[in-house]
Formats: C-alpha cells, structure tokens, sequence
C-alpha cells in the first residue's frame, strides 16, 4: 500500500509518498511514473492540495442502499452519473463557498477512485488494473436547486463543490470500508462501501462504456445515508478506514 500526495514546494508543484509523519519527494507523478528522490520533508511543513487534477469528475447517484431508502427512491437498474468540472476541485484545508442563489448545501461524503491510465471500453476483470487508488470525497450539493432546475446539473457544478484528499492510496480492497462524515465533530453519516450497489469495478467498466477516462480523472462512488444542510463557519470532514480523513471548512464568499 502505497499513500500519494500532492503539494507545492520551492514554487513548484510535486508528488510525494506519505511514510508515517514523513513526505519521501517524488520525481514524476504516479501516472506517468514516479522515481524515489533522497529528499524528504515533515508532513506538517507542507499545505496538501488535491490528490490529482482530474479532467472531469464521474460522480454516481444512489448507489448506496441506505441512501436510496433514506430519500425513498427505488435501487437502480444501471449506474446514474452525472458530471463535475475540474474548475470545482479544491483540497484538504480549502473553504468550501456556499453560492448566494442557493438556500441550502449539503454535504455528501464519499469513496472516489482516481484512473492510472487512459481507459475505454474496459471490461470488468480488466478494471483494477486501470484504478491507481482512491481517496475521501465531498460531493457538495445546492439540494434546493435540484428541484428548482428538476435535476443535478447547476446544483453540482459550483466552484468548490468537489473536495478530494488528502491522499491517493493504493493497492487496497474498496469493498467493506468504514465511511462517516462529521459535521463540527458530530457523525452524520456512517455506512460502509459493503453497501454499494455498483462497485468501483462495475462503476469502471461501466463508465469506460459511455466515455473515455483519462489518467487522473476522478470517479466518485455515491453517498450514504444521512445527509443534510452546511452553513457558513462548519466544519465537515470525510473520512474512510485505510485512507484518512478529508477536512474543508465552509465559508461565504
């Protein structure tokens, strides 16, 4: 198992293997790839961005079952995706903004996978070995604006609406994970990846299907139950076992 992260240092952007309170300095990065450098730094001297900069982000819609009874919506037949730009990333320690044309956004703790390389049409035995890793997500939701506009579209797509980190981590099983989301410290949703409905693998073969993934790009793998509204000041973090924990706080802008 291996713990990517990705931060700025002497004016530059680089990647860097996480080892205990330690960061080992990459040269390259994990998808074109990386050689081990002898320069290394305290985890604590440096501000973590995003894991990667996706092209686009494949977000999935009731894909856990808890989640679909909790908004009373039948389990689908097929993945329900949606898209998020790469304009919305931010990372561990950014603000999240609350736009004024919404009236209530919601937090959306979940699982996402990060690609390794270029992938179309792959078959479901063939996925895993596409995955580099995965990493904590925050699927930020304008919800009132799902019903005004009858869809996801404009309510997903806001700047900092996409909270990914702190790191991508490798060569572990998605299926059966611990995941909760905490709001001022407080557990709001606590599920487990066992409840997916499509797993990581079928998310891939199944997206790689419709549109070409390219090495980075980011597929996030739907939210359990228990979501609700963020205001001005919270503090939300997303954490899932063997990974870590995502934190951002929200602000106005």
């Amino acid at each position: 198992m291996a713990k990517y992260l990705r931060f700025r240092i002497g004016g530059e952007t680089r990647y860097g293997l996480l080892e205990g309170e330690r960061v080992r300095i990459l040269k390259g990065t994990p998808f074109e790839g990386t050689e081990i450098t002898s320069s290394e730094i305290p985890l604590g001297s440096i501000q973590i961005q995003a894991p990667c900069e996706p092209n686009k982000i494949v977000c999935v819609g009731l894909n856990y079952k808890d989640h679909a009874a909790e908004v009373n919506q039948p389990l689908p037949e097929e993945p329900h995706i949606f898209l998020k730009p790469s304009t919305a990333v931010i990372g561990p320690g950014d603000k999240i903004l609350l736009p004024p044309m919404s009236k209530r956004v919601d937090y959306e703790g979940e699982l996402a996978l990060v690609m390794k390389k270029r992938a179309k049409d792959i078959s479901l035995q063939e996925a895993r070995g596409y995955i580099l890793g995965y990493t904590c997500f925050n699927d930020v939701t304008a919800r009132d604006l799902v019903a005004k506009d009858g869809g996801p579209l404009r309510a997903k797509i806001f700047d900092t609406f996409a909270a990914l980190g702190p790191y991508i981590v490798t060569d572990i099983n998605p299926v059966g994970l611990a995941i909760k989301t905490y709001l001022n410290g407080v557990v709001k949703q606590s599920s487990n990846t066992a409840n997916l409905v499509f797993d990581p693998f079928q998310l891939v073969a199944f997206i790689s299907s419709i549109l070409t993934l390219l090495p980075g790009d980011v597929i996030s793998t739907g939210t359990p139950s228990g979501i609700s509204p963020m205001k001005a000041g919270d503090v939300v973090e997303v954490e899932i076992e063997n990974i870590g924990r995502l934190k951002n706080i929200v602000a106005l802008p």
